[in-house]
């Protein structure tokens, strides 16, 4: 290793990037324990399983537990806040995609319910959510 030789009087002309790369390390960790952290906060729901499918991102994540409430992006709602969030997000975006995930439990007649709420405020995009684990390699 070079070393360099100076007197107490030189300004100091190098910079030691090793503190600023353990920094930005610690940070990453952090980063990503809060992430997995968030990720686990999300609503409890036994989805039913599913041998094909795709990944489909959707600004709007509609979820149903097992007593029947309704969520929309993790908060919970009740149906007039839901249309009007509906309608809002519409208007922003016609081409708005959303995925519906059911507790295994809940009656058909409510994820019914839900798609024909979706379809009355014009949202025709949307997807039913199975569990990851469920399919199939192809389908992943």
């Amino acid at each position: 290793m070079a070393q360099s030789f100076s007197s107490a009087d030189e300004p100091i002309s190098g910079i030691n990037v090793t503190p600023l790369v353990d920094v930005v390390l610690v940070l990453l960790v952090v980063m990503m324990v809060t992430a997995t952290y968030i990720a686990s906060r999300s609503i409890p729901l036994d989805l039913p399983a599913g041998k094909t499918g795709e990944a489909a991102q959707a600004p709007l994540a509609l979820s149903l537990d097992k007593q029947g409430a309704l969520y929309l992006d993790g908060t919970r709602v009740d149906e007039g806040v839901l249309r009007e969030r509906l309608r809002v997000a519409q208007r922003r975006n016609r081409d708005i995609r959303a995925v519906i995930a059911a507790d295994g439990s809940v009656p058909h007649r409510e994820v019914v319910h839900v798609m024909d709420l979706l379809r009355q405020e014009h949202i025709v995009r949307f997807g039913i959510n199975v569990n990851p684990d469920d399919l199939t390699p192809a389908a992943r």
